[in-house]
């Protein structure tokens, strides 16, 4: 008997120490892990550099509260305006809470209230995120939501003219869906968004929850586009493993978040911003963001001929290392078979492989993993 909620569908495995790309199982099983903590561990388990910097953390205090003046918190804040083109941060524990003060912020920067996301977007589960995200599954069972969200198909833009009026507050999207099934925003879509917003005095939030932190190969996914938000939000990959996430906001903004107007007691923890500093050290070098986008196409393009006669496989498709296989089939199978080959991988709805590996994955690693990708489909190929 548990005295958990049983509020996850666990695997029936428990780690017991993981490195790199690796995590062993108590059972003593090794596995090839391509979730990376739900695209968290964007530098890997256990990396070495994120560990010193939260040990000498660790060292100093961990945690005073944000009543006191933080020097790494101003730096890391720094990296990220410098990184995004934005001017201010606000640091919480989690992209729900990101998400949250974007929200928060939006309404209260232009006194309007409707905000705009689409259909098969995951936002969060707070109650105001839970209810911008695009899926009745997210709120089923828990009552009536708030009522200022509406929701147009990812890629519609008659729909999202239509959706946009005088009384919305912002448009809040993903640059590629990844609860959603790992659909990626086209160029003309966003235009249309960024166009409509100035129109009607709109902001534009892009949710880099799962986008950010050179997950695209840029340091934010928004920046393969021809566009400029007004507000960004980040979480997973930024502590690396450690509960953070930012709020990046246009530097005009930061007189609508004054002192008493939002806070978190944990959010800008000292040690979490110790890591933070550290990942965006690591990624945001130019050197590093090449790497990943040449590791993603190897990945893409060994996929795509592994798999290319496989009559399961109706798509495969992503933005740099975020890539969905899409299947003829539920997934759920693929998964546990996967599991039992030695690789970790996850769904995006019930029809797709999702594949969130670390950015520092070697082309070896992709290798192995595609070879057991192809070895599992092709047996479903031949039933």
């Amino acid at each position: 008997m548990s005295n958990l909620f049983p509020t996850y569908a666990r695997w029936n495995i428990e780690p017991d120490t993981a490195i790199g790309m690796k995590i062993i199982s108590t059972a003593g099983k090794e596995y090839l892990d391509f979730t990376s903590g739900i695209g968290v561990l964007n530098l890997g388990h256990g990396h070495e550099s994120v560990k010193m910097a939260v040990m000498e953390q660790l060292n100093k205090y961990w945690h005073v509260s944000n009543m006191f003046h933080s020097s790494i918190q101003e730096r890391t804040a720094k990296m990220l305006s410098d990184a995004s083109g934005l001017g201010s941060v606000f640091f919480a524990n989690s992209g729900a809470e990101a998400n949250e003060a974007a929200i928060k912020l939006a309404r209260k920067a232009t006194g309007k209230s409707k905000i705009v996301t689409c259909q098969q977007s995951f936002h969060g589960r707070t109650f105001a995120t839970m209810a911008a995200t695009g899926q009745e599954k997210i709120k089923t069972g828990f009552g009536p939501m708030l009522e200022c969200f509406k929701y147009v198909p990812f890629n519609d833009n008659d729909a999202m003219i239509a959706a946009i009026d005088g009384d919305t507050a912002a448009v809040m999207i993903e640059i590629v869906q990844g609860e959603g099934g790992i659909h990626v925003i086209n160029q003309t879509y966003l235009d249309t968004i960024q166009l409509h917003c100035q129109k009607h005095g709109a902001l534009l939030i892009i949710d880099e929850i799962q986008t950010g932190i050179g997950r695209t190969g840029k340091p934010f996914a928004f920046q393969h586009y021809n566009v400029q938000p007004d507000i960004i939000t980040s979480a997973k990959g930024l502590g690396n493993g450690l509960p953070i996430g930012a709020m990046i906001g246009r530097e005009k903004l930061a007189e609508h978040f004054n002192p008493g107007s939002h806070g978190s007691t944990f959010g800008g923890n000292p040690v979490s911003v110790s890591a933070a500093e550290a990942v965006l050290k690591g990624i945001f070098k130019q050197g590093f963001l090449k790497e990943t986008v040449h590791k993603a196409e190897y990945l893409k393009s060994a996929l795509a001929n592994a798999l290319k006669d496989a009559a399961e496989v109706k798509e495969i498709r992503g933005l740099g290392m975020m890539i969905g296989i899409e299947c003829e089939q539920d997934v759920q199978e693929f998964l546990a078979e996967l599991q039992e080959e030695g690789l970790l991988v996850l769904s995006a709805g019930p029809k797709v492989l999702r594949l969130l590996p670390s950015l520092t994955v070697t082309e070896t690693e992709i290798d192995i993993a595609v070879k057991k990708i192809e070895k599992v489909l092709a047996i479903k190929q031949t039933v």
